[in-house]
């Protein structure tokens, strides 16, 4: 099912909420330029404070699973965790190649996923993109490109990536996301206000499996198992997923066992849009 037409920013219902570290770099930057002017000797004071308040907002948004440039999803909330559910989380796609081999083993399980797709990938294989809304999962935003200088746009940039995926997934697939992660997770202070001038949550994850780098699903299953517990936002890829020994995608090795492993432990796995209803 097709959107007539490409859906508007949703009328977000409060006036978006500076971050205390966003309101503190700001005051910084008048400070030092204050002190510049009425102490010309100690510009070079001046000049490190500001310097020293770029890096930790850098390294702050260098850091996925922080809360301090912006509200991020990390863990379900406490009624999820009561009803002993988790969220599996699978990136990068639509994969005409491992997408519907991950569908299947989904539906062995029952088990239900959040796809936090790449919107000009789904442009590309619509049919599956919609396969994915049919079979109860759930599609997402995950940027338009995925461009490895996703944290480096500025706000123009930042709402075009937003705005396009925005559009272009809900075409496809009739439903405007909800979710929105980053591109390997990284931000800078441009990402909460466009999120917000969207009405979307920025999710990260519990725990991943480093499932494009690491080759052995012993290891990657390993990562996502211990201490595996209600809650959970779990992180795995159907697209530049590593290739296991086996010669198959890391991802399909590890994911019977991952299941197997959530039904031992009495867990469910629930889209994103379930958990958080």
């Amino acid at each position: 099912m097709h959107a007539s037409t490409p859906p508007a920013p949703t009328a977000a219902p409060a006036r978006w909420r500076v971050p205390l570290l966003v309101k503190a770099s700001v005051a910084c930057h008048l400070g030092a330029g204050a002190l510049a002017l009425a102490q010309p000797a100690l510009w070079p004071w001046a000049l490190g404070a500001v310097a020293l308040d770029h890096a930790l907002i850098t390294g702050t948004g260098l850091w996925p699973r922080s809360t301090w440039l912006g509200s991020n999803l990390r863990r379900l909330p406490p009624a999820a965790i009561a009803r002993h559910e988790v969220a599996l989380t699978i990136d990068d796609g639509p994969d005409p190649a491992v997408t519907p081999a991950v569908l299947d083993l989904l539906d062995t399980q029952r088990a239900r996923a959040t796809f936090f797709c790449v919107a000009r990938h789904a442009q590309q294989h619509p049919a599956l993109c919609r396969e994915i809304v049919r079979r109860g999962h759930s599609v997402q935003n995950h940027s338009f490109a995925h461009a490895h200088t996703f944290s480096l746009l500025g706000p123009r940039g930042v709402r075009r990536e937003l705005a396009q995926a925005q559009d272009a997934l809900a075409q496809i697939t009739g439903v405007a996301p909800r979710f929105f992660r980053a591109p390997a997770g990284l931000r800078n202070v441009f990402l909460a206000p466009a999120l917000h001038e969207f009405d979307l949550q920025l999710a990260s994850w519990t725990r991943r499996g480093f499932d494009t780098l690491r080759r052995d699903p012993s290891v990657v299953l390993a990562r996502l198992t211990r201490g595996l517990a209600a809650g959970d936002i779990l992180l795995l890829h159907d697209r530049h997923a590593a290739i296991a020994p086996s010669g198959r995608p890391v991802t399909l090795e590890v994911l019977p066992a991952l299941l197997r492993r959530f039904e031992q432990a009495g867990l469910r796995a629930v889209a994103l849009p379930e958990a958080l209803a």
